[in-house]
């Protein structure tokens, strides 16, 4: 009866193609097409302007590109890894309420504590006025302070905020390595931290590095308002400053091969072996209770990178609103706000329906093949907004400029080209950008049902879709809601793609704030900010939850 069993699956017809399976094919295609347009740009002729970017500024783009990526690295493996060990290692006064508070600085956008540790630090800043009354000094020439608007400035800043990727992965780690193996460390006297914390942690620190690493190329508010010339930064003064597409999306593929590094060392980190406990029951290590001088180290050092990606610049924008400035409730920043929910609820609406119908069809209609297919879906959140944004403006006007010359030839109608004048563009750029997080929550949430359960409910009579409704569409309900508000948030603080590819006179709150950093008027845009951080705080709350239930 086995070996018959073996035979009948072996023999197993491979999934018919239907309707269901082609429509996914079709997400698919168009999920994919921008990103193909991206090096269908790049073979366009852009004169003898590559050629003189190779010899000139090129080599300054791709150094900066590295040195912060670096910097920004080391800085969130600094901060990462230690306050995920402490949280992880000791209790002492305030631990619960510090280890709520690291996954802040993630809800605020990079661009937005560049801003305000500018007006914080700088010379007509409270920190230098400060020193200059104690000191009785006049003038820069009396004394030396660093200049925040550096590369060491962005360093810190862009470190201090996506620190949270690492230390998410590192704590994560320590609380499900078991508590056996730690013991084994104390028993001969060893560094467990050193010797057995790390090696283990190892694979997720190297994955959360990866993700912190493709945020930094990504970043463009931050290198743009510190004047850091970047690669990113590049790509948007060959476009809009001369003029020229393709040398744009030629350097786009250039920091492309910068992403595919990080891919591969992301995916070798996930392939990593894993070590498992033998034991009946595994637990995690208690933690070590510590007082006195210990305690206050240990506090000092997990609010530092809190207190500079998170409460120092929400200080400063609440100043700010408390000052009286950026009360107004202008028709402006009304549209910009009204602008900015619109844009997140439709693409968080489109991404989780595409998601769900993408990853149901994959999951019960497909095979193997149409699962990679779909997850290749995702690819479009490893690039950079403002690679991105070339992709989509060259798939768009491809399809815009076939449409018109099949509705010009077939019924004699002009088309102006809806899709690259208009808003549909930004909705396409950011569902395209943002479809991997929707796509994932899908398929955490199939990958909990019973493998046979669509099957009994056919068996009952139900047709497929009727199944869906009924059954599956109910069981997921929880990740699509967490997916979507994830996306959501995403969309909010997203600043590039709106930036590049939004309509005329069209504002979001993340572009509205821009527009006032960049005229140092910060200020005026405090209370915009803050509605931004505010929306950012979400996604720390399911994380946070997520965590608590892992170390329960």
């Amino acid at each position: 009866m086995v070996a018959v069993g073996s035979q009948a699956r072996r023999n197993k017809p491979p999934y018919a193609i239907n309707l269901w399976m082609v429509l996914t094919l079709i997400l698919v295609g168009i999920f994919i097409a921008p990103v193909l347009a991206i090096f269908v740009a790049a073979t366009g002729d852009s004169g003898d302007l590559w050629a003189h970017l190779f010899t000139t500024v090129l080599p300054r783009y791709v150094g900066n590109t590295l040195v912060l990526m670096l910097g920004v690295g080391l800085v969130s493996l600094v901060f990462g890894i230690t306050t995920a060990w402490i949280v992880f290692r000791y209790e002492f006064p305030g631990r619960r309420v510090i280890e709520w508070m690291l996954l802040l600085p993630a809800a605020v956008p990079a661009y937005l504590v560049a801003y305000t540790l500018t007006d914080f630090l700088e010379f007509a800043g409270p920190v230098q006025s400060a020193l200059r009354s104690l000191f009785g000094w006049q003038s820069v020439r009396d004394y030396w302070f660093p200049e925040i608007r550096s590369m060491h400035g962005a360093v810190l800043v862009m470190g201090a905020v996506l620190y949270p990727y690492v230390y998410l992965m590192a704590r994560t780690a320590f609380v499900l390595t078991p508590a056996s193996l730690f013991e084994v460390g104390l028993m001969t006297n060893r560094d467990v931290f050193r010797l057995v914390a790390i090696p283990m942690a190892r694979p997720a620190i190297v994955a959360g590095l990866a993700l912190v690493l493709m945020e930094t190329i990504s970043d463009f508010g931050t290198v743009e308002y510190f004047a850091i010339e970047t690669l990113t930064l590049g790509i948007f003064n060959v476009w809009l400053g001369m003029n020229s597409l393709p040398a744009a999306a030629q350097i786009s593929v250039l920091c492309f091969l910068f992403i595919i590094a990080l891919l591969i060392v992301e995916q070798l980190a996930r392939a990593r072996r894993q070590y498992k406990d033998t034991t009946r029951r595994a637990k995690t290590l208690a933690r070590q209770r510590v007082g006195g001088f210990a305690a206050v180290g240990y506090a000092l050092v997990c609010v530092l990178p809190i207190a500079i990606g998170f409460l120092l610049p929400v200080g400063v924008l609440l100043d700010f609103v408390l000052s009286g400035y950026s009360l107004d409730f202008d028709s402006q920043m009304l549209s910009a706000a009204f602008n900015s929910f619109f844009l997140a609820f439709v693409v968080a609406f489109v991404i989780m329906a595409a998601a769900a119908f993408m990853g149901i069809i994959a999951t019960y209609q497909g095979g193997v093949r149409l699962k990679r297919a779909a997850q290749l879906a995702s690819v479009g959140y490893a690039f950079p907004g403002t690679i991105l944004a070339i992709g989509v403006v060259t798939a768009g006007g491809i399809v815009d400029t076939q449409l018109a010359n099949v509705l010009q030839s077939t019924l004699g109608v002009s088309y102006e080209g809806w899709l690259t004048g208009s808003l549909g563009l930004v909705i396409l750029a950011c569902v395209i950008r943002f479809q991997a997080i929707g796509y994932g929550a899908v398929s955490t949430g199939l990958e909990r049902l019973p493998p046979n359960m669509m099957n009994a409910s056919r068996t009952l009579g139900r047709g497929f879709g009727e199944s869906l409704r009924i059954i599956v569409l109910p069981l997921i309900k929880k990740s699509l809601l967490a997916g979507g508000l994830l996306v959501f948030v995403d969309v909010m603080k997203e600043l590039p793609m709106t930036l590049l590819l939004r309509p005329f006179n069209f504002e979001t709150l993340a572009t509205y704030v821009y527009q006032f950093a960049k005229d140092e008027l910060l200020e005026e845009a405090a209370l915009p900010a803050l509605a931004i951080v505010a929306t950012g705080i979400i996604p720390v709350i399911v994380m946070n939850t997520a965590l608590a239930r892992m170390t329960r």
